[in-house]
């Protein structure tokens, strides 16, 4: 609870001043809204932490290999990245360079997540046989 109240201090905070900013130089409110969310993501690192050690803990339980768990937790990093790339993109006034963005993210998740369709479908496979 604390974090959170942190990071919406640190949000409106930012968007405040980010309005008053981008009247005159937007080039520093786009610098201000980057620097917030670094600071907002540095203040979830800790609670990020704590979910994949769940995550790990869970799949030890399962019996599931660290193979099999790295394409997911490595597409999730991946669309949050993707996300706020996007969001900052389209922050600078970059429809079009967000929308690419958006293709390669995708592309890079289905990439990262091959291992673990081809995992599945062998698991099919051994199921049938």
């Amino acid at each position: 609870m604390e974090a959170m109240a942190k990071l919406t201090a640190v949000g409106v905070t930012a968007v405040v001043l980010s309005a008053v900013l981008r009247k005159n130089t937007p080039e520093l409110a786009l610098l201000l809204a980057l620097a917030a969310g670094l600071w907002m993501l540095a203040l979830t690192a800790e609670g990020l932490g704590a979910v994949v050690a769940l995550i790990r803990e869970l799949a030890d339980q399962a019996g599931l290999s660290e193979a099999l768990l790295e394409p997911v937790v490595k597409t999730v990093a991946l669309s949050i990245l993707t996300k706020l790339t996007v969001e900052i993109c389209r922050s600078a006034g970059e429809g079009g360079v967000a929308a690419f963005v958006e293709t390669a993210g995708a592309v890079l998740a289905l990439t990262v997540a091959l291992p673990l369709v081809r995992a599945v479908a062998q698991m099919m496979g051994e199921l049938l046989i």
